[in-house]
């Protein structure tokens, strides 16, 4: 069974920002696939698929990683 989590992050604006929010959060153990809704300058809807439900905590750092913030809700 696949898990299905959408994260709304801050701070991408265009396709490299994608490529380096998926390159993270592909490493997060567990993450089969990752796909980004951009939304330049905005909050970009970001779905990440996985076998195993992944650590709140790995995300975000792996989002961090990527030099992006999770939007606040």
């Amino acid at each position: 069974m696949t898990t299905d989590i959408t994260l709304l992050v801050t701070g991408m604006t265009c396709e490299h920002c994608v490529r380096s929010v998926t390159e993270e959060l592909s490493e997060v153990p567990g993450v089969e696939s990752v796909a980004v809704d951009l939304v330049a300058g905005g909050e970009s809807a970001v779905t990440v698929s996985a076998s195993t439900p992944p650590d709140d905590d790995a995300l975000r750092a792996a989002i961090e990683e990527a030099g992006y913030a999770l939007a606040s809700r």
